[in-house]
Protein backbone atom coordinates (compact mmCIF):
# COMPACT_ATOMS: atom_id res chain seq x y z
CA UNK A 1 0.00 0.00 0.00
CA UNK A 2 1.51 3.65 -0.36
CA UNK A 3 -0.34 6.66 1.24
CA UNK A 4 0.69 10.26 0.93
CA UNK A 5 1.95 12.29 3.98
CA UNK A 6 -1.55 12.75 5.21
CA UNK A 7 -1.88 8.96 5.84
CA UNK A 8 1.58 8.24 7.29
CA UNK A 9 1.86 8.62 10.72
CA UNK A 10 3.22 5.98 13.44
CA UNK A 11 -0.22 4.85 14.13
CA UNK A 12 -0.66 3.93 10.49
CA UNK A 13 2.66 2.69 10.51
CA UNK A 14 2.04 -0.08 13.10
CA UNK A 15 -1.17 -0.87 12.46
CA UNK A 16 0.06 -2.19 8.22
CA UNK A 17 3.19 -3.65 9.89
CA UNK A 18 0.51 -5.87 12.36
CA UNK A 19 -1.98 -6.64 9.53
CA UNK A 20 1.22 -7.50 7.24
CA UNK A 21 0.90 -5.47 4.55
CA UNK A 22 4.07 -3.99 2.69
CA UNK A 23 3.79 0.05 3.24
CA UNK A 24 5.40 2.95 2.20
CA UNK A 25 4.29 6.58 2.66
CA UNK A 26 5.72 9.98 2.78
CA UNK A 27 6.91 11.34 6.18
CA UNK A 28 6.61 15.00 6.35
CA UNK A 29 9.20 16.95 7.74
CA UNK A 30 8.31 18.68 11.07
CA UNK A 31 11.47 20.70 11.45
CA UNK A 32 10.21 23.77 10.41
CA UNK A 33 7.50 23.60 12.92
CA UNK A 34 9.69 22.70 15.74
CA UNK A 35 11.79 25.75 14.99
CA UNK A 36 9.00 27.98 15.14
CA UNK A 37 7.42 26.78 18.49
CA UNK A 38 11.19 27.49 20.19
CA UNK A 39 11.45 30.51 18.78
CA UNK A 40 7.39 31.87 19.96
CA UNK A 41 9.21 30.95 22.91
CA UNK A 42 11.91 33.30 22.68
CA UNK A 43 14.11 30.88 22.24
CA UNK A 44 17.60 31.55 20.91
CA UNK A 45 18.84 29.62 18.29
CA UNK A 46 22.44 29.22 19.72
CA UNK A 47 20.02 27.23 22.39
CA UNK A 48 18.06 24.99 20.33
CA UNK A 49 18.25 21.19 21.28
CA UNK A 50 20.65 20.44 18.67
CA UNK A 51 23.23 21.84 20.31
CA UNK A 52 22.75 20.09 23.27
CA UNK A 53 25.45 17.59 23.58
CA UNK A 54 24.15 14.32 24.50
CA UNK A 55 26.59 11.63 26.37
CA UNK A 56 25.15 8.13 26.09
CA UNK A 57 28.03 6.42 29.24
CA UNK A 58 25.99 8.96 31.32
CA UNK A 59 22.62 9.46 29.52
CA UNK A 60 23.12 12.92 30.25
CA UNK A 61 22.96 16.39 27.72
CA UNK A 62 25.17 19.38 28.43
CA UNK A 63 23.99 22.64 27.08
CA UNK A 64 25.91 24.78 25.57
CA UNK A 65 27.21 27.07 28.83
CA UNK A 66 28.18 23.54 30.01
CA UNK A 67 25.31 22.83 32.44
CA UNK A 68 24.37 18.91 32.51
CA UNK A 69 20.50 18.07 31.86
CA UNK A 70 19.75 14.74 33.64
CA UNK A 71 17.52 11.93 32.98
CA UNK A 72 14.32 12.36 34.47
CA UNK A 73 12.08 9.26 32.57
CA UNK A 74 10.45 8.39 29.49
CA UNK A 75 6.75 8.47 27.93
CA UNK A 76 5.67 5.52 25.66
CA UNK A 77 3.73 6.71 23.05
CA UNK A 78 2.20 5.32 19.39
CA UNK A 79 6.02 3.87 17.47
CA UNK A 80 7.77 6.49 19.73
CA UNK A 81 9.57 6.77 23.52
CA UNK A 82 10.23 9.72 24.65
CA UNK A 83 13.15 10.53 26.92
CA UNK A 84 13.47 13.32 29.44
CA UNK A 85 16.08 15.44 30.49
CA UNK A 86 15.88 18.65 33.02
CA UNK A 87 18.52 21.04 34.38
CA UNK A 88 18.49 21.49 37.82
CA UNK A 89 16.50 25.08 38.88
CA UNK A 90 19.26 26.82 40.81
CA UNK A 91 21.83 25.79 37.34
CA UNK A 92 19.39 27.84 34.76
CA UNK A 93 18.26 30.61 37.76
CA UNK A 94 21.48 31.91 38.05
CA UNK A 95 22.67 31.59 34.16
CA UNK A 96 23.38 34.57 32.37
CA UNK A 97 22.09 32.99 29.63
CA UNK A 98 18.40 32.29 31.13
CA UNK A 99 16.75 34.90 28.91
CA UNK A 100 18.23 33.46 25.55
CA UNK A 101 17.74 29.41 26.66
CA UNK A 102 14.75 29.29 28.86
CA UNK A 103 12.78 32.91 29.15
CA UNK A 104 9.60 31.45 30.02
CA UNK A 105 10.42 28.46 32.33
CA UNK A 106 10.32 29.06 35.79
CA UNK A 107 12.06 25.82 36.23
CA UNK A 108 14.42 25.75 33.85
CA UNK A 109 15.44 24.11 30.47
CA UNK A 110 14.22 20.51 29.70
CA UNK A 111 15.29 18.50 26.29
CA UNK A 112 13.46 15.60 25.14
CA UNK A 113 15.54 12.93 22.50
CA UNK A 114 12.73 10.62 20.49
CA UNK A 115 13.64 7.46 20.15
CA UNK A 116 11.28 5.52 17.44
CA UNK A 117 9.96 1.76 17.85
CA UNK A 118 11.70 -0.86 15.92
CA UNK A 119 8.76 -1.31 13.39
CA UNK A 120 9.05 2.74 12.64
CA UNK A 121 12.98 2.10 12.34
CA UNK A 122 12.69 -0.28 10.03
CA UNK A 123 9.92 1.90 8.12
CA UNK A 124 11.90 4.53 7.87
CA UNK A 125 14.73 2.46 6.69
CA UNK A 126 12.62 1.30 3.97
CA UNK A 127 11.62 4.05 2.40
CA UNK A 128 14.62 5.86 2.00
CA UNK A 129 15.57 3.36 -0.72
CA UNK A 130 15.40 3.18 -4.41
CA UNK A 131 12.54 0.73 -4.89
CA UNK A 132 10.31 2.44 -2.27
CA UNK A 133 10.95 5.76 -4.02
CA UNK A 134 10.37 4.60 -7.26
CA UNK A 135 6.85 2.90 -5.83
CA UNK A 136 6.17 6.47 -4.20
CA UNK A 137 6.76 8.44 -7.15
CA UNK A 138 4.17 6.27 -9.26
CA UNK A 139 1.36 7.12 -6.85
CA UNK A 140 1.24 10.43 -8.09
CA UNK A 141 0.59 9.52 -11.45
CA UNK A 142 -1.91 6.65 -10.53
CA UNK A 143 -3.99 7.89 -7.65
CA UNK A 144 -4.34 11.45 -8.01
CA UNK A 145 -6.35 11.74 -11.30
CA UNK A 146 -9.07 9.50 -9.85
CA UNK A 147 -9.25 11.48 -6.48
CA UNK A 148 -9.51 14.70 -8.22
CA UNK A 149 -11.83 13.18 -10.80
CA UNK A 150 -13.99 11.99 -8.25
CA UNK A 151 -13.89 15.31 -6.61
CA UNK A 152 -14.92 17.39 -9.67
CA UNK A 153 -16.89 15.04 -11.97
CA UNK A 154 -19.47 13.65 -9.20
CA UNK A 155 -19.16 16.15 -6.86
CA UNK A 156 -17.77 13.74 -3.99
CA UNK A 157 -16.01 16.09 -1.43
CA UNK A 158 -17.43 14.85 1.61
CA UNK A 159 -20.07 11.79 2.08
CA UNK A 160 -23.82 12.44 2.51
CA UNK A 161 -24.73 9.65 4.41
CA UNK A 162 -23.96 8.68 7.62
CA UNK A 163 -22.58 5.31 9.26
CA UNK A 164 -19.81 3.56 7.70
CA UNK A 165 -22.01 0.58 5.72
CA UNK A 166 -23.48 3.68 3.62
CA UNK A 167 -20.35 5.54 3.48
CA UNK A 168 -18.66 2.59 1.86
CA UNK A 169 -21.66 2.09 -0.45
CA UNK A 170 -21.35 5.75 -1.44
CA UNK A 171 -18.02 5.53 -2.44
CA UNK A 172 -17.69 2.48 -3.79
CA UNK A 173 -20.71 3.91 -6.50
CA UNK A 174 -18.19 6.96 -6.88
CA UNK A 175 -15.33 4.22 -7.46
CA UNK A 176 -17.73 2.11 -9.92
CA UNK A 177 -19.06 5.11 -11.75
CA UNK A 178 -14.93 6.30 -12.38
CA UNK A 179 -14.27 3.07 -13.14
CA UNK A 180 -17.08 2.21 -16.25
CA UNK A 181 -15.96 5.51 -17.62
CA UNK A 182 -12.59 4.92 -17.93
CA UNK A 183 -13.73 1.39 -19.49
CA UNK A 184 -15.73 3.18 -21.79
CA UNK A 185 -13.22 6.49 -22.72
CA UNK A 186 -10.64 3.30 -22.77
CA UNK A 187 -12.26 0.24 -24.71
CA UNK A 188 -15.81 1.25 -25.63
CA UNK A 189 -13.84 3.88 -28.71
CA UNK A 190 -11.67 0.67 -29.89
CA UNK A 191 -12.32 -0.32 -33.04
CA UNK A 192 -12.15 -3.65 -32.03
CA UNK A 193 -15.51 -3.79 -29.40
CA UNK A 194 -18.29 -3.48 -30.87
CA UNK A 195 -20.99 -1.10 -29.07
CA UNK A 196 -23.26 -3.26 -27.64
CA UNK A 197 -21.28 -6.25 -26.57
Amino acid sequence: MVADGGFTNRQSIIDMDEKGVDFIGSVTDTSSQSKARLLSRGIDPAFYPDKFKYDSASNTYTCPANKVLTYKGKINMTGVVEHRYAAKTNDCAECPNKTRCCPALLKGRGIVRRENTSVVKAFLSKIQTPEAREAYRERGSIAEFPYAWIKEKIRLRQFRLQGLLKVKMECLWACLTYNIQQWIRLKWRDPEVQPGI
